[in-house]
């Protein structure tokens, strides 16, 4: 079967598809900042080199997967304080959720997984709430595999479990693999390890990077990322989609 670029689709090509095997992609990201050597977009790369790699597999399976132009806007106010960063009320995201799960369903599109590469908590909950919401829907379903929790969090990286992953090795490694010409090469050679566990500290309190220990934005160590580890961590956060996506279609 096919992977489709939903807004590369003209309308009859989408009435089309066949609805029993059709499954849509949303990947998930924001604009924020990831320390001195990734783009503000390193969310939205993750979540699109996730959704890829989750739709090969799906199609691989026997099933159509339209994948829907990136969400890039959320709940991001632990970097509200660098430049760059954008950040929506939660209950913005949750609504905005909602409404395109709805909108895809009158379309015959059911099932909604969101690829997400954005772990700021109010965003998590955001997502949580969407999916809460659609739950009782019986045409509209939004499936999401939360990797900061078990059983997704055990199959991903050391440093990513260690929770000093933002912008640290977990994910420059990924941006390296995916679009190595957005990462600053010599700034991320020259930067040294931040050991800090910005989840450790989300769970004392803390509501910032700066407060977390995390003053140029980064935690864990993105001189030790590789291309290689990011290709390898990409196939992994499909599989997790994957799973996610049959598991739901199971039911």
């Amino acid at each position: 079967m096919a992977v489709l670029d939903f807004a590369h689709l003209t309308w009859e090509e989408v009435r089309d598809l066949d609805r029993t095997k059709a499954v849509a992609i949303l990947p998930v990201g924001a604009v924020e900042a990831h320390g001195p050597h990734l783009p503000l977009a390193t969310d939205v790369i993750i979540a699109e080199t996730m959704a890829r790699a989750a739709a090969a597999r799906l199609a691989a399976r026997g099933h159509d997967v339209v994948l829907l132009p990136p969400l890039a806007y959320t709940a991001a106010d632990f970097a509200a304080g660098f430049p760059g960063t954008v950040s929506l009320r939660p209950a913005t995201v949750t609504a905005l959720l909602v409404d395109l799960a709805r909108s895809l369903a009158r379309h015959g599109l059911r099932v909604l997984a969101v690829a997400n590469a954005h772990l700021d908590p109010a965003h998590l909950a955001a997502i949580e709430a969407a999916a809460a919401q659609t739950r009782p829907d019986t045409g509209a379903r939004i499936v999401f595999p939360d990797v900061t929790k078990k059983p997704w969090a055990q199959r991903l990286t050391e440093e990513f479990r260690s929770g000093a992953c933002h912008a640290g090795r977990y994910e420059t490694s990924i941006v390296m693999a995916a679009c190595p010409e957005l990462v600053r090469e010599s700034l991320r050679q020259s930067l040294p390890p931040n050991p800090r566990s910005l989840s450790a500290a989300i769970r004392s309190g803390q509501a910032t990077f700066e407060a977390a220990g995390g003053p140029r934005a980064y935690f864990g160590a993105p001189a030790e990322a590789s291309a290689d580890e990011g290709a390898h961590t990409i196939e992994i956060l499909g599989g997790l989609l994957e799973e996610a996506v049959l598991s739901e279609l199971a039911r």
